[in-house]
């Protein structure tokens, strides 16, 4: 499924080919990936700090200034070993490399399955595998923003057809020549991370609007620090997932127990328990307070740190994970960490824009959420007062983050500025990456190609 207009709604920025199955083989064995490992929260920390990675290109096409009226050709989209489909309900995840693919979607989750005779040609993977006496058959483009398809099979139950659009990280540009105009904030960006001496910082920026040919930068992209408080957001994703799919209600109670009780950031802790607190509000404090209480209790509801991994597995999101609790200092002291990169912040929050991954209703609420952020040190302190941005912070002592949407009519950008090492001065790195994009994008586009 994806949004027809994918310029967001008035609302959000003035406010709040049939495959048949035929000589299907033997039922393949399953190869769940584990979906453990390293986790973060808010709140004290000291763990090893992630390494800077190494600049990356900063997106498809050409990257020089073309002479009027000239027509270049396109560079073909390059194919990426990962790709999802997206389609109403779920999504199909392919690994050309590894050979394995996922089906993940409101009536079941097939885990990561191997599939050794998959085919890879022509930038398109294609195969068949059998979970539960389920049949899936897909064929999958390697190529972001291209057509997919995938049959299931059931017992006792008609063949249903799915297609939808397959989605990359990163996703090709639309228009490789108007994106090519988004190229020399790359280098203006690559200064500011040049200059953050005690911070290894990364960023990625996407064009959401078009004026840029929805083009993808990054300058270390693939960082991987501790993720602090922005892994909530892929908890607020899988939760709304399940409304999406009528597996739960925004109104429903959860009872919050003097034991779900924890400090750092958030504004439950303050009240009285227990008491039933609806999912609603759970899910709005977990973003404008970064309550660290309703994360908690909405990893418990959700079932543990495995659906929010399962998450992330079938979008393909292969440098983050949710491994432990927020202040869970025994967890830290295990090593046990919460880690993210740019690109993958960037992944999510495209997708959640585009519709791949909620409905509009859901994409709404969540983007209504990050706009009441009340944590505004970072994006908004480097901005002009008034400047519409959707946002979600994570801080730790060895962390600083802030990540989200700028929300300007006509040039919607999701952003993601992390850093590691000191937070004080990991704050103001952000900081200078925020004020250097929004510079950028209100600079008239004339302006800002190189010449």
């Amino acid at each position: 499924m994806r949004i027809s207009d994918k310029r967001c709604s008035s609302s959000l920025l003035l406010g709040s080919v049939r495959v048949p199955l035929k000589g299907l083989a033997a039922a393949v064995a399953l190869a769940v990936v584990a979906t453990t490992g390293p986790a973060t929260a808010d709140g004290p920390d000291h763990g090893p700090v992630a390494e800077p990675a190494q600049q990356t290109e900063p997106g498809y096409g050409d990257s020089e200034g073309h002479e009027p009226g000239l027509d270049p050709t396109p560079e073909r989209a390059p194919t990426s070993e990962v790709s999802w489909l997206s389609f109403p309900g779920g999504v199909f995840a392919v690994d050309s490399l590894g050979h394995t693919v996922r089906y993940r979607a409101c009536d079941s989750d097939t885990g990561r399955v191997a599939d050794p005779n998959m085919r890879v040609a022509a930038g398109v993977a294609s195969g068949a595998v059998v979970v539960g006496g389920v049949a899936y058959r897909y064929r999958v483009p390697l190529v972001g923003r291209s057509g997919g398809t995938l049959e299931v099979i059931g017992r006792h139950r008609p063949p249903v057809e799915l297609t939808g659009v397959v989605v990359t990280s990163p996703q090709p540009p639309t228009d490789p020549v108007a994106g090519a105009r988004l190229f020399p904030l790359s280098g203006q960006l690559a200064r500011v991370v040049a200059d953050a001496s005690l911070n290894p910082s990364g960023v990625t920026v996407r064009d959401l609007s078009g004026r840029y040919g929805d083009q993808q930068i990054a300058v270390n992209g693939s960082l991987r620090p501790k993720a602090a408080s922005v892994i909530k957001l892929w908890i607020l994703v899988e939760l709304l997932r399940r409304v999406d799919c009528g597996q739960a209600s925004l109104d429903d109670g959860v009872l919050v127990t003097p034991e779900d009780v924890v400090g750092g950031t958030g504004q439950l802790q303050f009240e009285t328990f227990p008491q039933v607190v609806t999912l609603h509000r759970l899910a709005r404090y977990l973003i404008k307070y970064s309550d660290n209480v309703a994360a908690n209790v909405l990893i418990t509801y959700l079932g543990g740190f495995a659906p929010v991994n399962a998450l992330i597995d079938s979008m393909n999101q292969r440098s983050t994970i949710l491994a432990r609790r927020m202040l869970d200092s025994a967890a830290a002291q295990r090593g046990e960490e919460n880690y993210t990169s740019p690109d993958d912040v960037v992944s999510l929050l495209g997708a959640v824009w585009d519709g791949e991954i909620l409905t509009p209703a859901s994409r709404d609420l969540m983007i209504g959420f990050m706009r009441e952020q009340t944590l505004n040190t970072k994006i908004p302190a480097a901005l002009p007062p008034g400047v519409p941005v959707a946002h979600k912070t994570g801080d730790l002592p060895d962390a600083s983050h802030d990540v989200g949407y700028y929300l300007i009519p006509g040039t919607e950008t999701a952003v993601a500025f992390l850093t590691a090492g000191p937070m004080a001065t990991g704050d103001e790195t952000v900081r200078r990456m925020a004020r250097t994009v929004y510079d950028f994008l209100v600079t008239p586009v004339d302006g800002a190609v190189e010449e």
